[in-house]
């Protein structure tokens, strides 16, 4: 099976107000997905239906072949999602967290193991309010693989994020990709959907304004007469920022 999400015509209504209106789309399996709109497009929504979080109001969703309709359980022990900071009981250490997320899922868990893919193992003994943001965002998907899943969520990873987390967090995520795991993700970086996807949508008002490649989305947005004053800048601030700081990651 080709792709691990199809959304088909799917509809969410609050009463006769529409938050998703008869959206569509697939993600390829083993792919970064990106799912793109301002605040109130009904992406977060359409997210939750897919994670069997909200039921919908008409349309099928399938989740690696399984309806979210028939099969949700199925489809919780298939993907992962990850959490918020106020998920995590804030004085338990990283490997008590683990553990707690293994027994949780009903799966045994290695905590190095899992810690150690994502350099935190020198992290194992310290509570997770003493963490840097991006060692939280860090060990936040750490989690969404606790139960070996094919699909993982991730809501605005790198929000917050200095340049050197940001970045780094981005070689975490397409390290992920590489193991097989496909990636949906929600962000308002444009730049970041731009370095990330292979794919994307982007709504608004519920519905999918536009759907395919960030090269494509772009080639075709200058085809169609697009023009922008051009400006050759060798280098950006951000260049000037990690050159002068360097790229390392930070703990604090």
């Amino acid at each position: 099976m080709k792709d691990i999400i199809e959304v088909r015509d799917l509809v969410k209504k609050y009463g006769d107000a529409a938050a998703v209106d008869g959206v569509s789309f697939q993600v390829e399996r083993g792919s970064i997905f990106g799912l793109l709109g301002p605040n109130g497009a009904g992406k977060t929504t359409t997210l939750e239906i897919i994670e069997t979080l909200k039921p919908a109001t008409s349309g099928t969703v399938l989740v690696d072949g399984l309806d979210v309709r028939k099969d949700a359980a199925a489809i919780r022990g298939r993907i992962g999602i990850q959490l918020e900071s106020a998920g995590f009981y804030p004085y338990l250490n990283l490997t008590e967290l683990l553990e707690m997320f293994g027994v949780m899922y009903g799966v045994p868990v290695r905590p190095s193991e899992l810690l150690a893919k994502f350099g935190l193992e020198e992290k194992a003994a310290s509570p997770y309010a003493k963490l840097s943001l991006g060692l939280k965002q860090r060990f936040s998907l750490a989690t969404t693989l606790v139960n070996d899943p094919r699909l993982v969520f991730l809501d605005e990873p790198t929000r917050g994020l200095d340049p050197q987390a940001r970045i780094n967090l981005w070689e975490v995520i397409r390290d992920i990709r590489e193991r097989g795991v496909t990636v949906v993700f929600t962000t308002h970086y444009m730049d970041e959907a731009e370095q990330l996807c292979d794919t994307l949508v982007i709504m608004d008002h519920g519905r999918v304004l536009a759907e395919g490649t960030p090269s494509g989305l772009i080639r075709n947005l200058v085809d169609r007469g697009f023009e922008r004053p051009v400006e050759v800048r060798p280098a950006t601030l951000e260049d000037v920022f990690l050159d002068l700081t360097g790229r390392a990651l930070r703990d604090s």
